[in-house]
């Protein structure tokens, strides 16, 4: 199993198989680089909201988190946050441990994750009127 990403929100993951680790790590690469998708990401550095994903027996949460907290995640996990250029997030993962619906399930979450940009032409309203100064309250006017 092989991820790759180019550090600016895009992410893939493929398996390959074959009698020679370097034919099978070719092959991985290539079906990685066909399957890859974007992740909007708030300053460039974390997801916009929490999200949770499912595959399998696995469960992934996926939290947004502010800036100097790292990437708090496991090793399958890590690795997909790593490629794509994910600089602060915090992940728990619960059920399956093994690495496949470990990944399975955080790309299923990833996909799901959506920009207040794309909400806001989606509802035909401004980003302004979706996202609050990050700081304010929500009575405090």
């Amino acid at each position: 199993m092989v991820v790759v990403g180019d550090g600016k929100g895009r992410v893939g993951f493929g398996t390959g198989k074959a009698r020679e680790v370097p034919e099978a790590i070719r092959k991985a690469t290539d079906n990685a680089k066909k399957s890859m998708i974007r992740v909007p990401l708030r300053e460039g550095r974390t997801l916009h909201h929490d999200i949770q994903g499912r595959y399998g027996a696995g469960n992934v949460l996926l939290r947004s988190a502010p800036a100097g907290t790292g990437v708090i995640a496991g090793g399958p996990m890590r690795a997909v946050f790593e490629s794509m250029g994910v600089q602060d997030v915090v992940t728990k993962s619960n059920g399956s441990q093994n690495p496949h619906n470990m990944i399975k399930a955080t790309f299923n979450a990833l996909k799901r994750s959506t920009s207040p940009r794309a909400v806001a032409s989606r509802r035909g309203l401004k980003v302004s009127d979706i996202v609050s100064r990050r700081g304010d309250k929500e009575g405090k006017e």
